[in-house]
């Protein structure tokens, strides 16, 4: 199926927030499937795109997830803290150099050779961010350092090293809800990677 490109006249935009990100408020004109153009208004949050990674190990059957607070989801009614795959803003990167370097400061484990999977946009209503998957196996003595993420980010992430199959009944369970790490679990499972 061939892709069609929107065709958008934007006829305005307002710096609604610049804090943390960029929130913007934009008016354009879409034209619709009948050819009619409507004008639409709708707010778009810019925080950059990113890239999230899974590390498996084939051999002993597990994989490596990582814990942390979460303020949005807090505030949503979850208790706060996520259990998700290692992930990050690209920050002027290229996507595979950001995942190792990111795959490494939250994890511990320094991988060379990362695989990507695919690429998605994870909520197209509102943010304008493009996330890049990869996967990679990892052995025990990738091992450099302990992980935990950049205390003066704010970060203070627990490691987990988990059998496939407990990531994936927390699943089931409700404990994993973050989709990027979803996504990610049930790729290898469905592709017998792990």
């Amino acid at each position: 199926m061939q892709s069609i490109r929107a065709e958008v006249r934007i006829l305005d935009s307002k710096i609604l927030s610049d804090d943390w990100y960029t929130l913007k408020k934009y008016t354009f004109d879409l034209r619709r499937r009948n050819g009619e153009w409507q004008r639409q208004n709708r707010e778009a949050y810019d925080r950059g795109n990113g890239a999230t990674i899974l590390l498996y190990n084939r051999e002993k059957r597990t994989v490596i997830l990582t814990r942390q607070f979460r303020f949005p989801v807090y505030i949503n009614g979850h208790d706060g803290y996520l259990i998700e795959s290692a992930a990050g803003l690209l920050d002027n990167m290229s996507p595979e150099k950001r995942i190792k370097a990111e795959a490494e400061e939250e994890t511990g484990y320094q991988i060379d050779q990362v695989e990507k999977v695919f690429e998605a946009f994870m909520s197209p209503g509102s943010v304008t961010e493009k996330l890049y998957f990869y996967i990679a196996e990892y052995r025990p003595d990738d091992r450099t350092g302990a992980g935990g993420g950049i205390e003066a980010e704010g970060e203070d992430i627990e490691v987990l090293e988990w059998p496939i199959e407990q990531a994936l009944q927390a699943i089931d369970d409700g404990i994993i809800v973050d989709g990027k790490t979803i996504m990610l679990l049930y790729h290898v499972a469905l592709k017998k990677i792990v």
